[in-house]
């Protein structure tokens, strides 16, 4: 990490400590229009980012900027109301600093949720991915410089970076809920421009199944601090190029709107089983 140390990771863990003593063990992403999970926590205790040192702000409409300690089917959790993007201009190690901070509190478990374009032609806007793996095209990773052994190894194994066993459970779980979960690659890119027609055509022929503009350099510091991840896309929208119409935030925030019920079905039922 060549900002961010372990002493910064530390004093963040230290603050949050000293607001609460819940030791939470699962850690929550939570992607645009998707923090409405915060509002099912109980015994919550909210820490709006700007108070925790040494962590940046959420500025994009959809993300609330808070992170909350509480119980959820339960089980204590740390839930971020809101994400960082590198688009915002953060670092990745920066955009991944929760997760550190996360790891430091005690969490063995990462949930991280995204709204994400679609590019596999049989998905739907509204159809709820689950995520087997991700192309990182960013050209950014958080674990550029220096490695510190503390954190984790300097050459981190990535070739299951999403949890083949938390991913049966979440299939499982969706199957007793009656609906189908789709399955497929994430595909990470920078933004915070849409993709234009022709890199989607190439994202297909790479394999990529959805698209978005968060999640991997969050993942990378995960599995860094051998935390397991299960990540879960919210299909919000067709990406460009699949429908003739154009592409727009507001249809993000709509649509996961529209599927919030059956995303807070499928994690509150999986957060018991991690």
């Amino acid at each position: 990490m060549n900002m961010l140390t372990v002493t910064h990771i530390r004093e963040a863990a230290e603050y949050i400590r000293s607001i609460t003593n819940q030791n939470p063990e699962i850690g929550l992403i939570m992607g645009s229009g998707l923090g409405v999970l915060g509002d099912h926590l109980s015994e919550e205790v909210v820490i709006p980012y700007r108070d925790i040192p040494h962590f940046p702000l959420s500025t994009v409409e959809g993300h609330a900027g808070e992170l909350m300690i509480g119980k959820l089917s339960g089980r204590t959790v740390v839930l971020m109301r809101g994400r960082f993007h590198m688009y915002e201009g953060y670092g990745p190690e920066l955009t991944a600093f929760p997760v550190r901070v996360m790891k430091a509190l005690g969490v063995h478990t990462l949930v991280v949720t995204n709204a994400a374009g679609g590019i596999n032609t049989d998905f739907a806007s509204g159809d709820l991915m689950l995520i087997s793996d991700h192309i990182n095209l960013t050209g950014r990773n958080p674990l550029i410089g220096p490695n510190d052994d503390e954190l984790g190894v300097r050459f981190p194994d990535m070739s299951e970076a999403y949890s083949k066993q938390l991913r049966a459970l979440a299939r499982k779980t969706a199957q007793e809920q009656g609906f189908e979960l789709r399955e497929g690659v994430y595909v990470g890119v920078l933004g915070p421009s849409y993709e234009t027609p022709a890199e989607i055509r190439m994202m297909r022929t790479m394999g990529a199944d959805a698209v978005g503009m968060s999640t991997v350099a969050e993942v990378v510091a995960a599995r860094h601090s051998d935390l397991k991840v299960l990540g879960i896309s919210c299909i919000s929208n067709m990406a460009s190029g699949i429908l003739d119409q154009p592409l727009s935030h507001q249809e993000v925030i709509e649509t996961t709107e529209r599927v919030k019920s059956r995303f807070l079905n499928l994690v509150l039922s999986v957060i018991p089983q991690l």
